[in-house]
């Protein structure tokens, strides 16, 4: 949900994150390009090289960071690990990947300190509503139940053994896309291709600087007859999430559509709230999953949640006005 083209007015510029070698361009480095299509969507790479025929590593190295998290992640792959983990049965266990085990247990940390605003167990509800491997509805499912709920997982760290209370499906597509960008970002710079631009979707992470000393910058699409400015934010260190109400909608056939954002309280999508919520963070995993927390909290109770854990957010009301958290103002 990013653009990086001119036309951006507010520019927000947070401290840079990460390796202060970083801030040192590459002499005799040029930008180049790649991009491609995965996890549903399309994802671009920005990356400096001295040696122009390096961007085909670089494509590479792109690839089996997708590849990874669509094995572990990806309910539409009947192979891979959460579709296998939504299989079992009651007191069943299962071993995960690393990659698999640090989401989850980002995800069920983001649940209990957002009051469970963020549900990763909201497979059956994401699904019947068309946001998963099923076909979608024409009109909206009468009733659905998400199952035991988010509280009911217990993920042991040391072993990254999942139980399984049954009848619980996950979903991790408020997360797993954040956590691509992170692990292509850091695939990259273990390659060598530390000064980069990774946007998977939308979602965004840079490393290092540009050729000409400028920090990577990322502008964030606005929503439909916003009323306020658009953001242009430099990237350097950081990652960014946006969250919006007017992608990816289902429904149809004459009925009113709805958004993605689900209500893990009313097991329904979000109705009349906020039309966008964007984050900025050292992870682009964290700044994913906050932002579909703000969503769901609306821009009121969304601001003093970013303001209590101090997370710099930015949020676009029903009515297109413009909000900020206290630490997104700071970098204006």
């Amino acid at each position: 949900m990013f653009e990086t083209g001119e036309g951006a007015r507010s520019v927000v510029v947070p401290l840079s994150s990460g390796d202060p070698a970083l801030l040192t361009p590459i002499a005799g480095g040029a930008v180049h390009c790649a991009q491609g299509q995965a996890m549903g969507t399309d994802w671009r790479l920005r990356v400096v090289l001295t040696d122009p025929e390096r961007i085909v590593a670089a494509r590479e190295t792109m690839a089996r960071a997708l590849d990874r998290v669509i094995a572990e992640m990806s309910q539409w792959e009947p192979d891979s690990e959460i579709s296998r983990f939504n299989r079992l049965g009651a007191g069943e266990r299962m071993v995960v990947s690393r990659g698999f085990a640090q989401v989850m247990d980002c995800a069920l940390t983001i649940a209990r300190i957002s009051d469970g605003a963020f549900d990763p167990t909201l497979g059956a509800v994401s699904d019947a509503w068309g946001f998963g491997p099923s076909a979608s509805p024409l009109q909206a499912p009468e009733r659905v139940s998400a199952g035991p709920g988010w509280q009911a997982l217990a993920l042991d760290a040391s072993t990254r053994t999942l139980l399984q209370p049954g009848d619980l499906m996950l979903d991790l597509s408020g997360i797993a896309k954040g956590f691509a960008v992170d692990l292509a970002s850091m695939l990259l710079t273990e390659a060598g291709f530390a000064h980069h631009l990774v946007e998977i979707g939308g979602e965004l992470r840079a490393s290092g600087v540009r050729p000409d000393h400028q920090p990577w910058w990322g502008d964030v699409e606005p929503a439909p007859d916003a009323l306020h400015e658009a953001s242009r934010i430099a990237l350097t260190g950081w990652s960014i999430a946006t969250s919006g109400d007017w992608h990816r909608r289902r429904g149809g056939n004459g009925a009113r559509d709805w958004s993605h954002t689900l209500s893990p309280a009313a097991c329904a999508p979000v109705a009349d709230g906020p039309r966008a919520a964007t984050v900025l963070h050292p992870g682009c995993m964290q700044a994913d999953a906050l932002a579909t927390v703000l969503m769901v909290k609306g821009v009121k109770d969304g601001i003093v949640f970013a303001d209590t854990h101090g997370i710099a957010a930015h949020m676009t009301g029903p009515d297109g006005t413009g909000h900020a958290s206290a630490a997104w103002r700071k970098m204006l």
